[in-house]
């Protein structure tokens, strides 16, 4: 662990009201995500690769991350330690209040279904499969019944704009109707944090732009969002981009409050 790294706690803009004494205080929630002096190394002695090197980083409710960085720099390492599908050589990593770290492989794939929600570059459709299918697929994983499970998947197609589209299969569909459909999938099990990595890197202008516009209103509603990407045009959707190299946080910056629109809807609306 590499103590001398600086600590990250993330950007804090508006300070709480003062408390009233006389009315019940109800705790605030915890930070979606909190990383502490997290490191990952691959391999041992000579030939260890350090991939993260003490990053620490915290992401409170209805924020809106990008995270951005050159090959080699730990973003797809990061992404996999926030996504729960890799786990830290050291340090510490709370998501939404539990210490992923002292999980073991069965709670931690229940923690990852339930509280995190992935968009890929790639889609990851079943491809004889449905999109209204495809979407219910982590409802299905997770035991939903069948009645609920229809109702949540058409409704999170329906906010995807393809209701349309609901019976069409992965072949019968654009490229940016695929990932919509991804989308959709993420949100059906109205997770705690939508984790979506380059999730523009295989679609055109036009169908990045579409699928940009669902991400900045998912902020809008308060949803939490960490995106990884090496574009800066899809950076700027965010609220706060966060920079890597070589393995640490080289740079963190925030644009909009937490509790504020994203800046491009923000544009939008002036």
């Amino acid at each position: 662990m590499n103590s001398a790294a600086p600590m990250n706690p993330g950007p804090r803009m508006n300070p709480a009201a003062p408390m009233n004494p006389a009315l019940p205080v109800t705790p605030a929630p915890p930070p979606v995500l909190v990383l502490g002096q997290v490191t990952k190394v691959y391999g041992e002695g000579e030939t260890a690769v350090r991939a993260l090197r003490g990053v620490s980083l915290t992401a409170e409710r209805g924020d809106y991350v990008a995270i951005m960085g050159a090959s080699g720099s730990g973003k797809s390492t990061l992404m996999n330690i926030i996504g729960c599908l890799d786990v830290p050589s050291g340090g510490t990593y709370h998501l939404d209040g539990t210490d992923v770290g002292a999980l073991d492989e069965r709670r931690l794939a229940i923690v990852r279904n339930r509280k995190v929600g992935f968009v890929f570059q790639s889609f990851n459709l079943i491809p004889r499969m449905s999109a209204l299918a495809n979407v219910e697929l982590p409802l299905a994983y997770g035991g939903v019944h069948a009645a609920e499970r229809r109702r949540r998947a058409l409704a999170a197609l329906d906010r995807v704009g393809l209701a349309d589209r609901v019976h069409h299969q992965p072949n019968e569909l654009s490229g940016g109707q695929q990932q919509r459909v991804a989308v959709a999938r993420a949100l059906v099990t109205a997770p705690t944090l939508l984790l979506a990595d380059e999730p523009t890197g295989a679609l055109d202008s036009t169908s990045s732009g579409d699928i940009m516009n669902i991400f900045d209103r998912l902020s809008a509603s308060g949803r939490t969002l960490v995106l990884i990407t090496h574009e800066e045009e899809v950076a700027a959707h965010a609220k706060r981009v966060v920079r890597l190299m070589d393995g640490r946080i080289v740079d963190d910056v925030r644009t909009t409050p937490v509790g504020g629109p994203p800046p491009r809807l923000a544009e939008v609306a002036s």
